[in-house]
């Protein structure tokens, strides 16, 4: 498919984070572009404001009349339900129809590809080496899975040679992109849903690492069982972080690369989990040639992303984090930066499961890193794309919790709950809707302050 030929692109589930990356970039190259999602967001609200028509009812007159087969790409969500009419529409008369994957696969293949994988960090690796690059004078285009704090974007940079996107694992996308240069940061059971057992996703994370013949140009994490250039924290590795210290509520460290020590790099974003992200980024761009000046400068300057161990109220008395969490490895991590940060002090975790399929897989993980806070409140699950599934509810994961200080709490009682809680630090934690909440509750606190 050449992209030069289509003129219109339509988007069946706009409003989600790594669709609304590629309705922006089709944007911003001079393409028509509108789309249907199922519910209005603060990212919806953000397209619309751009230029991009948006409609919330799965209705095919609402379809532009100009949208021809002949000139319109048009891109779906795995999400999408297979009786969405929209979708049959297209289907039906023949439209060239494709998911998100498959279409950062072509505009990938024709460039320098950086992919970053992983069943967590994707999104915090791939906006810091999007930064790096961009920051450094490279021609990229970052393809991000969050908003990048410094762009207020999910997209970075508007180049046309080098491209960094995400290497999804969800429904094995990753398999569609063409990287050159490629990082592993965990491999996790997760999606099992997709997937039905941990070996399965293993197997396929091992045939997107097969794509890099390469292997000097392949980053692992040392417990990953791949050939490939391993990275560390405090560990011998090729790439090694180390010497690192926390002054004014950043890291400063050092960094081993196989020809050099990068000394007293500063870094804001907390917790080890960051830190390990910051490394293969920063060997990412090492190894395509970006200077050690130009890596310092860009890691010292990166903001964060929204929603990830995102400070939303930082004073004295009251501390308020947003964190999209939601795999029980990712919540301990949440944990593990909170108590470095605030140690002593009583820390009070919110959080919203998301999926069904999820919470019932990893039930007992949940329940063992959420019963580390000193406070939970635990809302309903959050079904996204499934049905309720029988016996599945927060109501159960809560009885597997060993933590004495926890209770549901309903989504129209959570501000209330929240003001007569006296955790002076407050985590939001979840990948469904509590993100919008997040201004309503910001809000309250600091009247409160």
């Amino acid at each position: 498919m050449n992209l030069n030929q289509i003129q219109n692109v339509y988007f069946i589930g706009i409003g989600g984070i790594g669709m609304s990356a590629l309705a922006r970039y089709f944007k911003y190259i001079g393409k028509q572009v509108s789309g249907y999602d199922k519910t209005p967001s603060m990212l919806t609200t953000e397209l619309i404001e751009s230029g991009i028509d948006i409609h919330f009812e799965d209705n095919i007159n609402l379809i532009p009349k100009d949208y021809f087969v002949e000139n319109t790409l048009v891109i779906f969500t795995p999400a999408v339900p297979m009786t969405h009419s929209e979708w049959n529409y297209f289907i039906e008369r023949h439209y060239e129809v494709k998911k998100r994957a498959e279409v950062l696969g072509i505009i990938t293949k024709d460039t320098f590809s950086f992919a970053v994988a992983g069943t967590h960090g994707k999104t915090t690796t791939s906006s810091i080496l999007g930064h790096i690059l961009y920051e450094s004078g490279a021609d990229v285009t970052a393809f991000v899975g969050g908003i990048v704090e410094n762009y207020n974007s999910n997209l970075i940079g508007n180049g046309k040679t080098v491209t960094v996107v995400e290497a999804d694992e969800f429904d094995r996308s990753f398999l569609h992109l063409h990287p050159n240069i490629a990082c592993i940061t965990s491999m996790d059971a997760d999606h099992l849903d997709i997937y039905g057992t941990s070996d399965a996703i293993e197997a396929s994370f091992v045939e997107f690492a097969s794509k890099v013949v390469d292997k000097s140009k392949l980053f692992i994490t040392k417990e990953l069982p791949l050939e490939g250039v391993q990275c560390a924290v405090n560990e011998d590795a090729v790439y090694k972080a180390f010497n690192i210290r926390i002054e004014d509520g950043s890291y400063i460290f050092d960094v081993q690369t196989p020809t050099e020590i990068m000394k007293d790099l500063h870094f804001g974003l907390p917790g080890k989990h960051n830190l390990m992200n910051g490394l293969m980024a920063i060997a990412m761009a090492k190894t395509y040639g970006t200077s050690t000046a130009a890596i310092a400068k860009a890691i010292a300057s990166f903001n964060g992303i929204r929603r990830r161990f995102s400070y939303q109220i930082k004073s004295d008395k009251l501390v308020y984090i947003d964190d999209y969490a939601h795999h029980p490895t990712e919540i301990n991590a949440v944990h593990q930066a909170v108590r470095e940060l605030y140690p002593n002090r009583k820390v009070l975790a919110i959080f919203q499961p998301h999926l069904f399929s999820r919470t019932r897989d990893f039930a007992d993980g949940f329940a063992e890193s959420l019963s580390n806070f000193d406070e939970v409140f635990l809302m309903d699950i959050y079904p996204a794309r499934e049905l309720p599934m029988e016996g599945v509810t927060s109501e159960w994961l809560l009885e597997k919790m060993t933590n004495s200080n926890k209770r549901i709490v309903a989504k129209n009682d959570l501000l209330a709950s929240i003001q007569a809680s006296d955790a002076p630090i407050i985590v939001t934690i979840g990948a469904g809707d509590i993100g919008e909440m997040v201004p309503s509750i910001k809000k309250m606190l600091n009247e409160t302050i």
